[in-house]
C-alpha cells in the first residue's frame, strides 16, 4: 500500500498522506510525504491530520451514547432537552444530525471567545431556513447545537467530551504532530496553509485532528470491532446510519446517495467526507463485510487522490462505496434564463446570471464560473480532469411543485431559496 499511496500522492501533487484498511479483521496502513512540504519532516502513522466536516460523526456518535444511555432523545423535539431552543423552531436531535432540521448552511460570525451557550441563546429563535424535516440541506449550525447539547448533559467542554469519551478509548495518540493543509497547483509548489479557518465555535462541526488510523479504528468501533468495540451497542450503531432522508421532497444530491444520523450513505457503505484549508479527509465502512478504508490527505487536490485510489483498489476486488464529484457527463443544454437570480440559505448565498452563453454561478462573491447545464437542471462546473485540477460544484435547480416556477437551488448538499 505504501507504494501505492506514494504514487497517487505524487500524480495529484499531494505533500502527504495516510491510508487505512482494516479487513478481515487486521489493520493495515501506509504513509507517505510529508507534514509540511519542504521541512523534511516524513508523516507517520500517528500524524494528524484537519477533518474538517469528517468531525460530524464524531459530534454525533457522543450524541448517540447519551441517547443509548438514556440521557437524550433521538426523535423527542430537541427544546424539551436544550432549554436555549425553547423560543424556536421545533425539531429533532435525529433531523439535527442528518441535516434535516432545516437549519442555515452556516454559522453566523460573534466575536472571537463566544460560547456555544452564548451563541445558541442568542440565535436558537432565529427562523429555520426550511419546515423541519422536510428537505436536506446541509447544516454546520446545527453540529453546534449538537455539541452544545453534549457539554449540557456531561458538564464536559465538547473537546473533553470527544477526547475522554471516544478519542482515549480508541487509542488516540493526543500528543502527535499535525499535517498544515496545502494548496496545489498545477504550475506551482504546494503552498503550506499555517492555519485551518474553523474557530473553536465550530469545533463540533469541524474542529478535529485525526490520523486514518483514528479513523479507521473509529469506523470499526461502529461494527463492534477493534479497540474501541464497546463504545456503541450494536442496535445504537445501526439506528444512526439508517437513512432518513428517502421520501423527502429534496434529498442529499452532491454529497451522497443518502444520510443518516451522522452518517452518509453510499449504497451498502456509510462514512463521510472532510475537507479542510487544503486538506481531505475520506472515510468508508461496509457492515456487510466488515470492511474500513480511511484517506487522510494534506492538499487541495486530496478528492482526486481519494478517486483515484478507489479505482486502483477496485481493481483489487475491493469496490469501495462513494458518490462521484465528476458526474453529470450528459451533453449540456441551453439553461432556461429563468434560472437566473439570487438564491440564499441564510447567510450563505449565491447569484446565478445569464448571458448569451449560457449561465454563470458566484458562490459568496467569488468570480463567476460558467455552468454546464442538464435536462433535469442539474448541473457542473467545468473541469479538465486533471490530477491538480480543482474539484467542480456540482448542483442543480429546483422547481416549485405547485407552480413549475424554478425557485432553489442546491449546491453542495445547501438548498438556498430564491430571493425576491
Amino acid at each position: 500500500m505504501n507504494d501505492l499511496l506514494a504514487e497517487l500522492a505524487l500524480l495529484h501533487g499531494v505533500p502527504g498522506a495516510q491510508l487505512a484498511v482494516w479487513r478481515d479483521g487486521l489493520l493495515s496502513t501506509a504513509e507517505t510525504g510529508e507534514g509540511e512540504a519542504g521541512s523534511g519532516r516524513p508523516v507517520t502513522v500517528a500524524t494528524a491530520f484537519p477533518l474538517g466536516s469528517l468531525t460530524k460523526p464524531f459530534t454525533a456518535t457522543l450524541a448517540a451514547q447519551l441517547v443509548a444511555d438514556g440521557d437524550a432523545d433521538l426523535d423527542e423535539p430537541l427544546a424539551k432537552q436544550l432549554e436555549e431552543l425553547r423560543a424556536g423552531p421545533e425539531f429533532t436531535l435525529r433531523q439535527v444530525l442528518s441535516h434535516t432540521a432545516g437549519l442555515a448552511a452556516n454559522t453566523a460570525e460573534l466575536p472571537p471567545g463566544t460560547t456555544r451557550a452564548r451563541w445558541l441563546a442568542r440565535h436558537a429563535s432565529e427562523p429555520a431556513v426550511h419546515e423541519p424535516g422536510t428537505v436536506f440541506s446541509y447544516s454546520n449550525p446545527g453540529y453546534l447545537i449538537a455539541g452544545r447539547l453534549v457539554e449540557e448533559i456531561t458538564g464536559l467542554d465538547w473537546a473533553e467530551a470527544v477526547h475522554a469519551m471516544l478519542l482515549r478509548p480508541l487509542g488516540h495518540d493526543a500528543a502527535a504532530p499535525t499535517a498544515l493543509g496545502h494548496l496545489v497547483r498545477p504550475d506551482a509548489r504546494p503552498r503550506p496553509i499555517q492555519e485551518q479557518s474553523v474557530p473553536p465555535l465550530e469545533d463540533p462541526a469541524a474542529g478535529l485532528r485525526l490520523s486514518a488510523r483514528d479513523l479507521a479504528l473509529f469506523g470499526a468501533a461502529h461494527l463492534g470491532l477493534g479497540p474501541g468495540a464497546a463504545l456503541l451497542d450494536a442496535a445504537t450503531a445501526r439506528s444512526m446510519r439508517e437513512d432518513v432522508t428517502e421520501g423527502l421532497a429534496v434529498g442529499a444530491y452532491g454529497l451522497a446517495g443518502g444520510w443518516g444520523a451522522g452518517w452518509s450513505r453510499y449504497g451498502t457503505w456509510f462514512g463521510h467526507d472532510g475537507t479542510g484549508d487544503g486538506a481531505w479527509s475520506h472515510l468508508r465502512v461496509n457492515p456487510s463485510t466488515r470492511t474500513v478504508v480511511a484517506l487522510t490527505a494534506n492538499g487541495s487536490t486530496g478528492a482526486r487522490l481519494w478517486e483515484s485510489l478507489l479505482g486502483r483498489l477496485g481493481e483489487t476486488g475491493l469496490e469501495v462505496g462513494d458518490h462521484p464529484r465528476d458526474t453529470n457527463d450528459a451533453e449540456p443544454v441551453q439553461a432556461p434564463p429563468e434560472c437566473a437570480g439570487h438564491y440564499a440559505n441564510g447567510g450563505w448565498s449565491c447569484r446565478v446570471e445569464a448571458d448569451e452563453g449560457g449561465l454563470l454561478l458566484s458562490v459568496a462573491g467569488a468570480t463567476p464560473v460558467r455552468l454546464l447545464v442538464g435536462e433535469d437542471l442539474s448541473f457542473r462546473t467545468p473541469s479538465d480532469g486533471g490530477p491538480r485540477a480543482a474539484m467542480p460544484y456540482l448542483g442543480r435547480f429546483l422547481r416549485d411543485p405547485a407552480t413549475g416556477d424554478v425557485d432553489r437551488v442546491q449546491i453542495t448538499g445547501r438548498l438556498c431559496v430564491r430571493q425576491t
